[in-house]
């Protein structure tokens, strides 16, 4: 890895670490913390989806396009070109004057003011306390990523979509972060939505006890899994893990549930994994386990930048800078994916 990428990484890793407040003792019981619900999605599952996304990932991949999910606590974006500081608001000041300091307007004319967070003194704030704060904005520059919810909460909402899951064989997909990370929570998550009739699925890094996967297991329909290298070393220096519980953990859940249909997903990294060689060892290993008759298949995703911005409003550096995928070298990755008779069915309609 270059060291000026390796050490953007380390950097951004580090802030992704930050302790928070006291929102676990201050959260209900049973609860998750959820930084968003999304609708109609129709590439995280089959059919029409509902997406619920939990906060907290014990990876750190530079890459990820939803920086908000990784961290378990409750964080504030800020997002400068929604501010109304210029017209003379100051009511995030008002709610937390130690976070708070108005830049800009040096020279006494308020055109151009905006805001400059105090993200260390935010991180102190308990649940209740920074929930006022981002509530304080009129303007929503500033916003409030993740809020406690409990079961029952999240699959009243999930459920208003069933006239979308019965036409389209969709269901609910829960994402994150990662969502083995809450056992006990996305086990009664996914139990509930089973008696509620509506199916279920979920997206996962695989870094998790095994458990946690086999107690999920039970209650899902269809499984999204990454596998995003072979290379363990490789796997540790860009995420912060190696890859032998993920790998582990696939190959036990297949061997206990074969029945199960498994997507396997790899982000085309540049510097990473963008080689043939690297999407071959992952096929290789796909087939070693017997393939799409053991109900795998795999799909290749473009790498693509479109967290950036996410990173900006959270007070982070993006780690990735301005690398790109050579698009010539996607196509060769992807015929290569074709040509293993393991392709997901939206790579076929990809290459149409």
């Amino acid at each position: 890895m270059q060291h000026a990428l390796t050490e953007r990484i380390l950097l951004d890793r580090e802030a992704s670490l930050r302790p928070t407040g006291e929102w676990r003792r201050l959260a209900p019981k049973n609860s998750a913390m959820v930084f968003n619900i999304q609708h109609y999605s129709l590439h995280d599952g089959p059919g029409i989806r509902t997406i619920v996304f939990l906060k907290g990932c014990p990876l750190r991949c530079p890459w990820c396009s939803n920086p908000e999910s990784q961290r378990f606590g409750p964080e504030v974006s800020y997002v400068a070109d929604k501010c109304i500081a210029s017209m003379g608001c100051d009511r995030c000041a008002l709610a937390c004057p130690s976070a708070v300091r108005r830049v800009g307007d040096d020279t006494g004319v308020n055109d151009s003011a905006t805001i400059s967070l105090d993200r260390d003194v935010l991180d102190q704030l308990d649940l209740n306390a920074i929930t006022r704060f981002a509530k304080a904005c009129p303007s929503k520059a500033i916003t409030l990523e993740g809020r406690p919810m409990q079961v029952d909460e999240i699959l009243d909402i999930v459920e208003r979509d069933e006239v979308f899951f019965d036409r389209s064989g969709g269901g609910l997909t829960v994402s994150g972060g990662e969502p083995l990370a809450h056992r006990t929570f996305l086990t009664n998550l996914l139990a509930g939505a089973h008696e509620r009739g509506i199916t279920t699925a979920i997206e996962t890094c695989g870094y998790a006890p095994y458990a946690s996967l086999a107690s999920a297991a039970e209650h899902l329909d269809y499984v999204l899994f990454d596998i995003k290298s072979m290379d363990s070393a490789v796997h540790r220096e860009w995420t912060g893990y190696g890859n032998e519980r993920i790998l582990d953990n696939f190959t036990r859940l297949f061997a206990d549930h074969p029945e199960l249909p498994k997507l396997v997903r790899t982000p085309i990294i540049p510097g990473f994994n963008d080689s043939l060689e690297d999407i071959e060892a992952i096929v290789d290993f796909l087939h070693g386990l017997g393939g799409r008759e053991a109900n795998i298949t795999y799909q290749p995703l473009h790498y693509h930048r479109f967290g950036e911005g996410k990173y900006h409003a959270l007070g982070r550096d993006y780690p990735m800078g301005d690398i790109k995928l050579d698009d010539a070298l996607f196509n060769e990755i992807r015929d290569i994916v074709l040509a293993s008779g393991l392709a997901a069915d939206a790579l076929y309609k990809d290459s149409d």
